[in-house]
């Protein structure tokens, strides 16, 4: 009898596991195999530029400010060493325990530590953040000394940006600033410089307008870190490159002596050299130093300049705009004499006021100047002569020789908030202001009150294209790396020679004859100047007042008080230079403006007399970016 064989069933179902089992296994050894020999071999070059990636960073290496020159080579802002320590958060597996030890060595507070903080978690991880600057070498020593203990920590050679000039040339030059978040808002400049924590950045006047041309492009260094985030060597390095110099059109001698001149008042003056537009005093007073805001203004510093009623942040020069007053007259006259509607000839009497639709317009003289023509309307600034003009010419063609004169225009300047003032037109009041145009709107306008605003940098261009009979253009740049900026606007106004010789001959006549408004500041010596002064009300006169007495300017509030304003252009016969001089609230153009412009035209021909304006250093090549840079 012979029983089942159930052992060799079961080694038959173990022999069939067995096989498949060491299949699988088969499989898995012969995948893993694959696998290693395609990492080793396949992918070997991959996984070392990963690994290479791990312990080499690359840093951005900002670029040297460029420099700013005067027309003369005088420095107006330059570079000084900076001795600072940035720290890479990736580099640093505990940042705030590292910064608490960086404090043992050198001094940091905790407003530092915690500032730091915040920009490294704002940041990307290997962007460097400034932790410490303005350091000794005697801290950069003891930090490298320490480096063991410190990691993402770095020792680092920044700049300083520093205007030597201070409050002389603040409003032009600007200052920088670190860059913001408001400041990435506002562009869409994509450099990466942009994103370095701190990086200085210019925040107002030429810094700003030529801001990439001075900032300059990056270069590039990979450096080798270990575990700890030390570096241990540069591996490559592509340098810098530094920003471009530039050289302006003002004389550092006349813009101090401009300033200076302006004083306590809250005042500008403009100077331009007629022949091709170069500005060579934009003075604007009260000032300020661009240093303090460098390396941070303080609180206490910013509320004053920001509540000082005198304005000190604001380039009144460029910025400021006012009714130009009498000094308006001049447009006035050659709208009329070039549309035929006048000689100047012909003669208007002056009682002392015009009436219109039971309105007086009132002469500043109430005695009126009785029958005057073109050359005593201007010498003596009769108003009701040009209320009388206003009515025939019209204000379309009185806005129209605004603009030529370069009223109304915003005049095309390296600098920031260039205004445009205003030459009013009939379509803008409608626009703007919802009504009618009146033809008292036109006799206001003929003498530079109601609605027409000019900047004094626009009345130095009036006074210069008067001068000159041409379109000159200011202009404030020289030279951006010794390339020349072009002069613009040399060709002819289409104005008749014999009617701005009229107009010239009333501006000689109101500094240089007996009853000219301006007979007080005429220049000493050959040379003489002609001119008009202007008197801008700024609280209108009432009939009551005008009865019981007009309260003087010196008695009002300051606020109250009337603008003063001059133009002029000199020499009368061979016209070099043109300026403008506004003083807020100071009374009147004659007694207040006119001899602030008499002295800075007298030391600004005196400067001319060796043709110091008629070449200027252009190679400034030599100039290291870097002032006292010895490291």
């Amino acid at each position: 009898m012979r029983f089942p064989s159930k052992p060799v069933k079961l080694r038959k179902i173990l022999t069939r596991r067995a096989v498949i089992l060491a299949g699988i296994q088969a499989s898995v050894i012969g995948t893993l195999g694959w696998q290693m020999r395609r990492i080793s071999v396949q992918q070997s070059q991959s996984f070392r530029l990963l690994a290479e990636e791990n312990r080499v960073n690359i840093r951005l290496i900002p670029p040297v400010r460029g420099l700013v020159f005067d027309r003369l080579g005088k420095p107006l802002a330059y570079n000084e060493p900076n001795y600072k320590i940035e720290m890479v958060r990736e580099q640093s597996d505990d940042p705030e325990k590292v910064l608490r030890r960086l404090a043992t060595i050198i001094p940091i507070t905790e407003e530092d530590i915690s500032l730091a903080l915040v920009e490294m978690r704002k940041r990307r991880g290997f962007v460097p953040v400034t932790v410490a600057q303005d350091l000794s070498w005697k801290h950069i020593a003891a930090v490298s000394a320490n480096a063991p203990a410190l990691s993402g920590i770095t020792p680092e050679l920044g700049h300083y940006r520093i205007y030597p000039q201070t409050y002389d040339f603040a409003h032009i030059m600007g200052y920088v600033g670190p860059v913001s978040d408001y400041d990435l808002s506002k562009t869409d400049d994509k450099d990466p410089l942009l994103l370095i924590p701190r990086f200085q950045i210019g925040k107002n006047g030429i810094e700003k307008k030529v801001e990439k041309r001075l900032r300059g492009k990056a270069g590039v260094k990979q450096i080798e870190v270990n575990s700890v985030g030390r570096v241990m060597r540069v591996l490559a390095r592509k340098e810098n490159k530094a920003g471009a110099n530039v050289q302006l059109t003002v004389d550092h001698r006349l813009q101090k002596y401009a300033l200076q001149r302006l004083g306590n008042e809250s005042a500008s003056a403009v100077v331009m050299d007629v022949q091709n537009g170069d500005l060579l005093a934009i003075a604007s007073a009260p000032s300020f130093d661009p240093n303090k805001f460098v390396r941070g203004i303080s609180v206490a510093d910013f509320r004053d300049l920001n509540e000082d009623k005198y304005k000190p942040m604001l380039n009144k020069a460029v910025s400021g705009t006012y009714p130009p007053g009498s000094t308006f007259k001049m447009v006035t006259a050659l709208a009329a004499l070039k549309g035929g509607f006048i000689t100047d000839k012909d003669q208007y009497n002056c009682s002392g006021s015009v009436e219109l639709y039971d309105r007086k317009f009132h002469c500043w003289n109430r005695g009126g100047h009785g029958r005057v023509a073109l050359h005593d309307s201007l010498k003596r600034s009769c108003d009701v002569y040009y209320y009388e003009v206003a009515q025939k010419v019209g204000i379309e063609n009185i806005s129209a020789m605004a603009r030529d004169l370069g009223i109304g225009v915003k005049h095309d300047l390296q600098l920031p908030a260039v205004r445009s003032g205003l030459a009013p037109t009939k379509e803008w009041k409608k626009r703007v202001r919802k009504k009618d145009w009146t033809v008292g709107d036109s006799l206001n306008a003929s003498i530079g009150q109601g609605f027409v605003l000019a900047s004094p940098l626009q009345l130095a261009v009036m006074a210069a294209r008067i001068g000159t009979g041409t379109k000159i253009s200011p202009r404030l740049v020289n030279a951006i790396d010794n390339i020349p900026q072009a002069v613009r606007g040399r060709e002819a106004l289409a104005i008749e020679a014999v009617h701005l010789d009229a107009v010239r001959k009333g501006m000689f006549g109101v500094v240089n004859e007996q009853n000219g408004t301006a007979a007080g500041s005429r220049l000493s010596g050959s040379k003489k100047m002609a001119g008009k002064t202007g008197t801008t009300q700024v609280v209108s006169i009432t009939e009551r007042e005008r009865l019981s007495g007009i309260v003087r300017n010196e008695d009002r509030k300051w606020e109250h008080r009337d603008h003063a304003l001059f133009v002029a252009f000199a020499p009368a016969d061979n016209p070099r230079l043109a300026i403008s001089v506004v003083v807020e609230h100071g009374g009147g153009g004659s007694k207040v403006a006119a001899p602030i412009a008499k002295d800075i035209m007298q030391r600004a021909l005196e400067m001319d007399k060796d043709n110091d304006y008629r070449s200027l250093p252009t190679d400034l090549r030599s100039r290291h970016p870097i002032k006292g840079d010895k490291v």
